[in-house]
C-alpha cells in the first residue's frame, strides 16, 4: 500500500538555528498518526513544510506517490494551534468564505455546513459574530471549515486545547469517524493520554531530530521494564523468600491478609515460572504487567536523550 505521505531526510534552517534535521517520517492512509515533541521540537516547522506555507532547505515530501506540489493543497486540511478567524465577521459569512476558498460552490458548501452545524448543535451561532464566541465554540467552528472539503489528509494542531471534556470527546469521536471513512489524520499534540487512546503509529521530535517512530503498541513494548504487580493472599515472607532467586522486590505494602508487591523479574526468568514458585504461599489475586505510559517514554526519550526506531522509515 503506498504511504499517503513520506517525508524524506527533510533539513530546515532558519539562520543558525536548525529547525528540522534529516528527519524521515512514513505515514500510512487512514491512520492517526502522532507527531510529538516539547514545544520549539520542530514540529511546527514540518507541519509547515507539509502544508507548502514554507520550503525544506533539502529533502522532499512525496503526497499520495507524488512530490509535494500546489494542486496537493487540495487534498489537505489544516488545523493550525493558532487560530486565524475574523473576529468582526458573523460565523456563517465567514464560514462560508472559507468552505469556497477550498474548493466548494455556494450552494454544496451551504448544504455541508448547514449539516455540520446541526450535529454539532450550533445552528444558532449563524448569525452571531465570531467574537461573541468563546475559544472553545471558535474551535468547533474552524474544525467543521478544516474537514468540510472531505481532505484525504487532516493536520490537527492541538485539536482540544480549551476544549471542555464533554466537547473534546465530541472531536474525538469525530476525528475516529473520519478516519473510518477513509481520512488519514496527523496529530500534533502535547496530551499523552489522546496519544494512548487515539493514535495507530507516532514519532517523536526533539531539537529538531527524530528520536523515536513505530506504533504505539511497538514503543510501549519495547520500553517495558520486566516490572509487574501481584496481589495476593497468603504468607508475606514465605512468598518474597520464595522470588528471591528470579525477581528483585521493588515495592510492597499490605491491608489485612492482602498483599501488594511490585517486583522485577530478573535475567532470563519467566513471570510464569515465579508464579508456579510463589504459589505454595499465596492465593494469587491479580497479576499485573507494568507498561510505560506513553507519557512516561516520551519523558525518558527526551530527558535521556536516547534514540529509539522500532521499524525502519526508509529502505534505500
Amino acid at each position: 500500500m503506498t504511504p499517503i505521505l513520506e517525508v524524506k531526510h527533510i533539513y530546515k534552517n532558519y539562520g543558525s538555528h536548525v529547525a528540522i534535521n534529516n528527519v524521515s517520517l512514513i505515514v500510512e492512509p487512514q491512520k492517526i498518526f502522532g507527531l510529538l515533541g516539547p514545544n520549539g521540537a520542530g514540529k511546527t516547522s514540518l507541519i509547515r513544510i507539509i502544508n507548502q506555507i514554507t520550503g525544506p532547505d533539502s529533502g522532499e515530501v512525496i503526497f499520495n506517490g507524488e512530490r509535494l506540489n500546489p494542486k496537493h493543497v487540495d487534498y489537505i486540511g489544516y488545523l493550525p494551534e493558532e487560530r486565524g478567524l475574523y473576529k468582526k465577521m458573523s460565523v456563517g459569512e465567514q464560514v462560508m468564505y472559507l468552505a469556497q476558498l477550498k474548493g466548494l460552490k455556494k450552494a454544496d458548501a451551504k448544504q455541508k455546513l448547514q449539516a455540520w452545524f446541526k450535529k454539532f448543535e450550533i445552528e444558532s451561532w449563524w448569525d452571531k459574530k465570531i467574537e461573541e464566541l468563546s475559544k472553545g465554540m471558535q474551535q468547533k467552528v474552524q474544525f467543521i471549515v478544516t474537514v468540510l472539503h472531505e481532505p484525504k489528509l487532516l493536520i490537527l494542531d492541538e485539536p482540544f486545547s480549551g476544549f471542555d471534556p464533554i466537547n473534546a470527546q465530541l472531536i474525538k469521536n469525530e476525528i475516529l469517524e473520519l478516519r473510518d471513512k477513509g481520512a488519514t489524520i496527523i496529530f500534533s499534540t502535547h496530551n499523552m493520554g489522546s496519544v494512548e487512546e487515539l493514535c495507530d503509529n507516532i514519532a517523536l521530535i526533539n531539537k529538531s531530530e527524530k528520536l523515536l517512530d513505530g506504533s504505539v503498541k511497538e514503543i510501549r513494548d519495547a520500553y517495558k521494564t520486566n516490572m509487574f504487580t501481584i496481589t495476593f493472599k497468603g504468607n508475606l515472607v514465605g512468598f518474597i523468600n520464595a522470588l528471591w532467586a528470579g525477581a528483585e522486590l521493588i515495592e510492597k505494602k499490605s491491608e489485612g491478609e492482602i498483599h501488594t508487591v511490585t517486583i522485577k523479574v530478573l535475567r532470563q526468568n519467566k513471570p510464569n515460572d515465579l508464579l508456579q514458585a510463589v504459589l505454595n504461599n499465596a492465593e494469587i489475586i491479580s497479576f499485573n504487567e507494568i507498561i510505560p505510559s506513553m507519557n512516561d517514554i516520551f519523558i525518558s526519550v527526551v530527558e535521556n536523550k536516547t534514540t529509539l526506531h522500532t521499524q525502519s522509515a526508509f529502505t534505500e
